[in-house]
């Protein structure tokens, strides 16, 4: 412990955040390549390698601080995959295709761990007779890859989100949300905070019916 902090749960906590925005960002750098654009391949994003994709602030400095000073959710993002529109296949869809890629990487990630969580608390006869740090890393990585999911789906620039949205505005409304810049992280956390994962969120419902199944609750 240090202070209010417990140090092996932190250790869990940002390792799952770690490997999930890892994927996340690498599904964006697929998606982009499979759409024609080897720009983050080149890179070197095409990678599970967290070097390559770690942004100071969104994955060392706020994870931190949320951890330490008892935010009730964990959650960051990674550098932006980098691609070029003309490269694409088709230059008005596949920006939504290489956008959706890494929240459906979360989800998947998240399903397939309900599911594997599942399986072994049966073999054990029980979720409460499964090892505790077991219990643990099932559910924070179900809950981080969640959480991942719903705010990089804030349809504010510079999350995922803002690419499905502009996809059906008319040239003034993406101009606006182009517009919104560096305001749209700060609106995205205030969003994530008091509108997206309040208690009575639908989000939360989600996510508590994904970690009952989980148990077999």
């Amino acid at each position: 412990m240090l202070g209010n902090v417990d140090l092996g749960m932190a250790a869990v906590m940002y390792l799952s955040l770690l490997f999930a925005l890892c994927v996340h960002e690498a599904a964006h750098a697929a998606m982009a390549y499979r759409c024609g654009d080897d720009t983050a391949k080149l890179l070197g994003r095409l990678s599970l390698n967290p070097l390559v994709h770690m942004d100071l602030i969104g994955t060392v400095v706020m994870p931190i601080l949320m951890m330490t000073t008892g935010f009730p959710f964990l959650f960051g993002w990674a550098k932006p995959v980098p691609f070029n529109p003309r490269n694409l296949k088709n230059m008005r869809k596949d920006p939504v295709w290489i956008a959706i890629a890494g929240p459906l990487s979360n989800l998947l990630m998240a399903i397939v761990t309900v599911f594997v969580a599942r399986i072994v608390f049966m073999a054990y006869g029980g979720a409460e007779l499964a090892p505790n740090l077991l219990y643990v890393f099932f559910q924070i990585f179900v809950v981080i890859n969640f959480i991942l999911l719903f705010f990089n789906m804030i349809p504010v620039p510079p999350l995922d989100g803002h690419y499905v949205l502009g996809y059906f505005l008319p040239p003034q409304g993406q101009r606006f949300l182009q517009n919104i810049g560096p305001m749209g992280i700060i609106i995205a956390l205030i969003a994530s905070r008091y509108v997206v994962f309040t208690d009575d969120s639908p989000a939360w419902d989600v996510i508590d019916t994904a970690l009952e199944f989980m148990i077999g609750a």
